[in-house]
């Protein structure tokens, strides 16, 4: 009890340390239409994760949404505008990489870390990027407008990932969080990608890419992805689908098909539906039920629920099963949102084993600057 008072306590802080005076990012422009543009963000949180057998309490950076710094440099170029963006984490302990074996270092960077080394170029004719960022699949099955992204999505086990399912022996079982309750999201690569114009809300990407930041993996990645997005009266729609493939070095290649729609109604009442299916492995659904209010003057309220059903992710006949519900609570004169999260986490397969139900509590706040 001790343990878990002191690092409920030393989460506070850390909250509280980076809740300052509203800093907007600052933007610096040129007298020919260039500008210049700093941003970042921290979020600290608090992590417990009770996997059957003990609990685990560890202060974390929350990778839902990982504390960053980056800028933007854009400067029109005739008709067309250039771009480059710069963005890293800072290598904080992640939510993701802590685990019953696994005690990561408070701060660890390394090039890994990097998240945008990008340039672009855009005009009528779309967008061509090239460099290190986001593959056109990249947030293809996280569609999503319930305002409680920063706590809870699709990609469920962002906050505790790293630990292993305990058997009914008390063992652990070496099959990880993250494994059961898989995403098939796409990611960032060093990469060459274009983007259509927008065509009455229908967005049309691809993008090629290779993995240029952890050495010895020579996959290759490839994607193509249909974005559409309108509002229709009172109702907001954001929507997504897309393949990708993975031609690995070694082993066997892989498709996965995503995708994800999210609605939000003007009463603040919204949805998320997402899928993904992987043709070398299973496929999971996610939904999600929120509703946003303004009960408070210091800034909005966003609850949420969600549920995930996966199938064949980790052996055939491989059964998982989570349920989480959220809240968020923005605090607009800090630019600070502050946040709490409970999920469980059920799992089963053919192999006899008996496996032990997890959950895990998040708690934090995240500071925009």
């Amino acid at each position: 009890m001790t343990e878990i008072l002191r690092a409920t306590a030393a989460a506070a802080l850390m909250a509280a340390g980076a809740v300052g005076p509203a800093l907007a990012g600052p933007t610096y422009e040129n007298a020919s239409g260039g500008s210049f543009t700093f941003y970042g963000q921290f979020n600290p949180s608090y992590l417990s994760v009770d996997d059957g057998v003990n609990s685990h309490n560890e202060i974390v950076d929350n990778v839902n949404s990982n504390s960053r710094v980056g800028f933007y440099l854009r400067q029109p170029v005739g008709a067309s505008k250039f771009q480059f963006r710069f963005e890293t984490g800072f290598g904080f302990k992640s939510s993701s990489a802590v685990g019953q074996t696994s005690t990561p270092k408070n701060v660890n960077w390394d090039r890994t870390d990097l998240r945008h080394v990008d340039f672009s170029l855009s005009g009528a004719y779309g967008t061509i990027s090239a460099g290190q960022g986001s593959m056109a699949s990249d947030g293809i099955g996280t569609s999503d407008l319930s305002g409680t992204t920063v706590v809870m999505g699709e990609s469920i086990v962002y906050a505790g990932g790293g630990y292993q399912l305990t058997t009914s022996a008390g063992a652990l079982s070496g099959i990880k969080l993250s494994d059961a309750f898989a995403s098939f999201d796409g990611g960032r690569k060093g990469r060459i990608r274009y983007d259509s114009p927008d065509w009455n809300g229908f967005v049309l990407s691809t993008s090629y890419g290779t993995e240029v930041l952890k050495a010895g993996v020579d996959d290759d990645y490839y994607d193509v992805t249909l974005r559409y997005g309108k509002d229709f009266g009172d109702l907001k729609l954001e929507s997504a689908l897309g393949v990708a493939w993975t031609d690995k070095a070694t082993g066997t290649d892989t498709r996965d098909t995503v995708a994800s729609v999210a609605l939000e109604h003007t009463s603040g009442l919204n949805g998320v539906l997402s899928y993904g299916a992987r043709d070398t492995s299973g496929d999971y659904y996610y939904a999600k039920l929120g509703y946003k209010m303004n009960v408070l003057s210091i800034g909005a309220t966003a609850v949420s629920a969600d549920y995930y059903s996966g199938d064949d992710l980790v052996s055939a006949g491989s059964d998982s099963e989570s349920w989480g519900v959220g809240v968020v609570q923005k605090i607009d004169a800090y630019n600070v949102e502050a946040y709490a999260s409970y999920r469980d986490l059920s799992f089963s397969d053919t192999s006899g084993t008996t496996y032990n139900d997890a959950s895990a509590v998040l708690f934090g706040a995240r500071w925009k600057f």
